[in-house]
């Protein structure tokens, strides 16, 4: 494994970790000026924030799973959480908001990295089975470290 390729899977989770940590703690702290949105995203907006639940429960998720992935430690947690998150993200942008194309790939393609970096974790709920789980068998638990990278 070269000295790049062992750091990418480190980069992604800082980066990704990094601007949900910053774009969550913005929807409490309002330190970033947010541009007019066109109607329907307007429209949508204030649907979410007319419920008085949502949005501080978005911004809480996406500022616990990138402190998460900042500190490195449950991150296959993390992108879990986050994934209907981003995938929302995609259709907001693609749908209702044109533009941020490029700050949209970047969390996209971060996000799908982790996951096949990660790929191993996610291994076991993506099995179709019949059998009862290897603990609940009586075996050891399987190894979910990151896989390396070819």
């Amino acid at each position: 494994m070269t000295s790049l390729t062992s750091k990418l899977p480190v980069a992604a989770r800082l980066a990704l970790g990094l601007i949900f940590f910053v774009f969550g703690l913005n929807g409490f702290l309002h330190f970033l000026p947010q541009p007019p949105a066109p109607p329907a995203a307007a429209a949508f907006g204030g649907a979410l924030y007319a419920t008085g639940y949502f949005i501080p429960l978005l911004k809480a998720t996406e500022v616990l799973a990138g402190a998460l992935l900042l500190a490195g430690v449950f991150v296959p947690l993390a992108l879990t959480l986050l994934a209907p998150i981003i995938v929302n993200i995609a259709a907001f942008h693609l749908f209702l908001a044109p533009g941020n194309y490029a700050i949209v790939g970047v969390v996209l393609a971060s996000e799908l990295f982790l996951a096949w970096t990660y790929r191993a974790a996610f291994a076991p709920m993506l099995r179709i089975r019949r059998e009862l789980p290897a603990r609940a068998a009586g075996q050891p638990a399987p190894d979910l470290r990151p896989a390396a990278s070819p």
